[in-house]
């Protein structure tokens, strides 16, 4: 039967759209639900849609949704890289390669409309959401930040002329093995070398921490713009993306290095893992979501270990060994099980090299691929 494709254009259809994923993983294990509610909110209010264009489109068959896409353009990451590229995302279709090429075709008859020359993707509206097409670690589950798909995505992208933009690979790390000594050292030396501290997360509330926030994300935008396909959040986005993360921080799995001046000159900020607890909560908090997401975040064995950085100002000092070893000390003394690191570019050999320094194991790679249009 023919495969159609229509724009998104009613409350049916875009509750179509938003579900469509958990229908189409129903029983794979691997696979983690989004909150139906997180969706929404991504899709209707996220400060990104300020400056971004975008379209949403279901496909069809014998009557029944069988795929879905979003295509964005983003003019901010276009100006930033004098680049004309439009971006898929939400992406996910039946084993069907006829699906796939539908919708993609759709979304790149739309971005040439636009004057584009090329389309990459999957990717977010902007750096911070989940992005990246699963090549490699298909049995694991994922952070519950991060994308999954079934492995003949890969395949059809390649038969429809989609080469390799980027490669992103996380590790897997036993959890309780602790800083190794030469790090530990490294650490104390430098904190006494640079009077730098560990700031308690604990004090910070009101003000302090909207100061702590701007400051953090002032930071973010320096130091993460070697990040391939990176773009400076807005202010909107860092009050929204800020409060939403600094929420949730827990002293004993976050680090912030602070100079005499209390400015932040290193950090690492981990997350208990919530991917098992979403997988039984099933895209809803109610009626038991709630309570299983709010035991995960309690009780945990494992965690994602979402961002670290430094300071630029402070750059080539070696400020990484402090949070390294912060952390580390804390994840063996809470006897964790794995410890999962958050995608990093395989082409940035420096920061894939900090781990060789721990008992790891691959665990996923992810890719964003690219075609001119």
């Amino acid at each position: 039967m023919q495969i159609t494709v229509k724009e998104v254009s009613n409350k049916k259809e875009f509750k179509i759209f938003y579900q469509f994923q958990n229908r189409l993983y129903k029983g794979c294990e691997q696979y983690v639900p989004s909150l139906d509610a997180d969706q929404k909110s991504t899709l209707t209010t996220d400060p990104a849609l300020d400056y971004c264009t975008r379209k949403m489109w279901l496909a069809y068959k014998d009557g029944k949704a069988v795929g879905r896409i979003q295509a964005i353009i983003n003019p901010r990451y276009n100006e930033f890289y004098n680049l004309k590229r439009v971006r898929f995302g939400w992406f996910d279709f039946e084993e069907d390669i006829e699906i796939a090429k539908a919708l993609l075709d759709t979304a790149m008859e739309w971005g040439k409309s636009q004057g584009m020359t090329e389309v990459h993707g999957p990717l977010f509206y902007n750096t911070l959401g989940k992005q990246g097409m699963l090549v490699e670690g298909f049995e694991n589950t994922p952070p519950h930040n991060c994308l999954y798909n079934y492995p003949y995505y890969v395949e059809y992208m390649e038969k429809l002329g989609f080469v390799k933009e980027a490669d992103w690979i996380q590790f897997r790390l036993n959890g309780s093995q602790g800083a190794p000594e030469k790090l530990q050292r490294m650490a104390d030396i430098l904190l006494k070398r640079y009077n730098l501290r560990l700031l308690n997360i604990k004090e910070i509330k009101g003000d302090l921490k909207k100061e702590l926030i701007d400051k953090f994300f002032r930071i973010y935008n320096e130091c993460f713009q070697a990040v391939h396909n990176f773009i400076p959040l807005t202010q909107k986005e860092i009050e929204k993306t800020g409060n939403a993360y600094f929420s949730l921080l827990k002293p004993e799995l976050t680090c912030m290095v602070v100079d005499e001046n209390n400015d932040i000159a290193a950090f690492g900020l981990c997350f208990p893992s919530l991917s098992e607890a979403l997988k039984k909560a099933n895209g809803s908090l109610f009626p038991f979501g709630w309570y299983h997401i709010l035991k995960a975040y309690r009780k945990y064995h494992t965690i994602d270990l979402m961002m670290v950085g430094s300071n630029p100002a402070w750059a080539q000092r070696g400020l990484s060994a402090i949070y390294h070893n912060n952390l580390a000390t804390n994840f063996k003394n809470l006897k964790l099980k794995y410890c999962i690191t958050n995608p990093q570019i395989d082409t940035n050999i420096a920061a894939i090299k900090v781990w060789e320094s721990y008992d790891t194991e691959p665990f996923m790679r992810r890719r964003c691929w690219i075609k001119a249009l």
